[in-house]
């Protein structure tokens, strides 16, 4: 259980994110909040195609990633229970991304296999100022910070290292918590972790309906930025 003292006094951080006076723990969204990934997602891809030997336009590889995801995040969603995960989907699930992406190349395994390595190194990312200055505030509060991401046992690599991700006490990945977000059993499950109340925890987010969205209807107090 977190050691997080006495109840602050309201704040309100320079990105207007309001810190209730009942909330113990900041919990973080990862990726878009805190962090964003550099080169950007289409380049990252690209260059890793070259590796292979393979040509792809950024803008082509930005509308095949932008479909495959959605495509991936409709069958976790029709899934029995709904947004249930385990370290195996998640690498499925990335695999099969990357697949759409290179319309299912004799490549693609390896271009997956080079992928999956770029994205878990820490220099593949870069913090976020934004996000940077609600987990300072959140910090000056006395309040304690935690990571609630759609990530695997990647992201504790990444998390070590790279700032604003280094001063979390607790770092969750949806691969680990065997849901991922909107998800309720993904907030129950931090909950449990954390020792809190859904009313002492405010998720910090950049999608409206995985974070903010589902956020609320698992009872948190809840705040969008990006």
């Amino acid at each position: 259980m977190s050691t997080a003292g006495t109840p602050h006094r309201s704040a309100v951080t320079p990105g207007g994110v309001v810190l209730p006076r009942d909330v113990r723990v900041v919990v973080f969204d990862v990726v878009g909040t805190l962090v964003e990934p550099w080169p950007t997602v289409p380049l990252a891809y690209r260059d890793a195609a070259r590796r292979h030997g393979i040509e792809r336009d950024a803008d082509e590889i930005r509308t095949r990633f932008s479909a495959a995801w959605k495509r991936q995040e409709a069958l976790d969603a029709a899934a029995q229970p709904p947004h249930a995960t385990s370290p195996d989907r998640e690498q499925d699930r990335w695999r099969s991304i990357v697949a759409d992406v290179f319309e299912s190349h004799a490549a693609a395994e390896v271009i997956f296999a080079d992928l999956w390595d770029h994205f878990g190194r820490p220099e593949s990312w870069r913090p976020l100022p934004e996000g940077r200055a609600v987990a300072e505030m959140a910090l000056e509060a006395g309040l304690d910070v935690a990571l609630a991401s759609n990530f695997d046992a990647r992201l504790h690599a990444i998390a070590a290292v790279v700032e604003p991700l280094s001063w979390a006490r607790h770092v969750f990945a949806s691969s680990e918590l065997g849901w991922r977000k909107p998800a309720t059993e993904f907030f129950r499950a931090v909950e449990s972790r954390l020792g809190f109340q859904p009313h002492e925890l405010l998720l910090v987010g950049d999608d409206p309906q995985l974070d903010l969205a589902a956020a609320i209807r698992a009872g948190w107090h809840a705040h969008g930025i990006g």
